[in-house]
């Protein structure tokens, strides 16, 4: 389930403060794929929009991907 390994994914970041500055540093949402693919989770990019329940805060996405993302 692809909500899942996003979940996962973001969790894994706030638990690795590395991992966590990588992600932040993202500013497009293949970046964001790519690197979470490098930390073994895969998922779509539509399991990213709404209507699904955002995965991510805002403190951990740059700017750009916070309006992409989160903003509805």
């Amino acid at each position: 389930m692809s909500v899942a390994q996003i979940t996962a994914f973001s969790e894994k970041a706030k638990a690795d403060s590395s991992l966590g500055e990588s992600l932040k540093a993202c500013q497009k949402i293949k970046e964001l794929r790519a690197l979470a693919r490098e930390h073994g989770f895969e998922f779509d990019e539509d399991s990213l929009y709404p209507p699904n329940t955002p995965q991510f805060t805002k403190d951990q996405l740059s700017e750009k991907l916070v309006k992409a993302i989160l903003s509805v």
